[in-house]
């Protein structure tokens, strides 16, 4: 199990970024996060997967453990070896080399499953298979997603960290993203999904929670999240019997804020 206990996250020894959070990603669970910009997201997965330390970030308080055995304080090529991988926001793939050079560069920290990584990842992806010899730079952004997403599994980790797959990605292909979160959960990998999309991640997941200004303020399956009513107003977008000419003046605070 990867488990996240009671932490806090401090930046530049200054800024307080995450404020006790807890949760949990179960052997083959998809479990989705969901928070506005800023909530803390990104910096919940910098500290699972050891990047941290990179971003002037310390963790002040609490523990990152995978099996029982703590890791928030070992390098991110450890934690990729032992089972962890992150798809960070932005897809981060190296530009000037060819599909398949990205792909062998996410085989680095296990290169003894590079080629049964190379053939998994050209099953699930068989557009990268096509474009395997094409500069990943002219790659449209759904096919980047995809081998940014193909990448982080040349390690074959048994847990896979997505911040954002879906962002800014056409309807369509947001639907065949979720469509491969779910062929990958399927073929047992864990996935700790964060999205602002909450449908498509709710839609998908066991169970879910919420951050905000750097808290966990639910923590529910998921099929309870999607039909909690402050959910729905506030990351489906259902206000129930509102007008659109009522928008500008809506103030209704969130319950668990009260």
């Amino acid at each position: 199990m990867l488990a996240v206990r009671n932490l806090e996250v401090v930046y530049d020894e200054v800024m307080l970024v995450l404020r006790g959070v807890s949760l949990s990603v179960e052997p083959g669970q998809i479990v989705a996060l969901l928070g506005a910009n800023g909530a803390g997201k990104s910096t919940l997965l910098r500290t699972i997967t050891g990047l941290l330390r990179h971003h002037d970030g310390r963790v002040a308080k609490g523990t990152v453990s995978l099996d029982g055995t703590d890791i928030h304080h070992r390098s991110p090529v450890v934690i990729v070896r032992r089972g962890v991988s992150q798809v960070l926001e932005g897809r981060r793939i190296l530009g000037e080399l060819s599909v398949e050079d990205n792909l062998r560069v996410g085989a680095h920290p296990r290169p003894r499953h590079k080629a049964a990584g190379l053939e998994r990842a050209y099953t699930l992806f068989p557009v990268l298979a096509k474009r395997r010899r094409d500069t990943a730079g002219y790659l449209s952004g759904g096919e980047q997603q995809m081998l940014a997403m193909a990448r982080a599994l040349m390690a074959q980790p048994r847990y896979l960290l997505l911040d954002e797959p879906s962002l800014g990605l056409a309807p369509k292909l947001v639907d065949q993203i979720r469509d491969l979160v779910v062929e990958i959960n399927r073929q047992g990998t864990a996935i700790l999904l964060v999205e602002q999309n909450a449908t498509m991640a709710l839609s998908i997941a066991s169970h879910g929670y919420v951050i905000e200004t750097g808290r966990i303020v639910l923590d529910k399956p998921a099929a309870e999240l999607m039909a909690d009513a402050d959910v729905r107003e506030f990351y489906l977008g259902h206000r129930a019997g509102q007008s659109f000419r009522d928008v500008k003046h809506y103030k209704r605070r969130k319950r668990w804020l009260s």
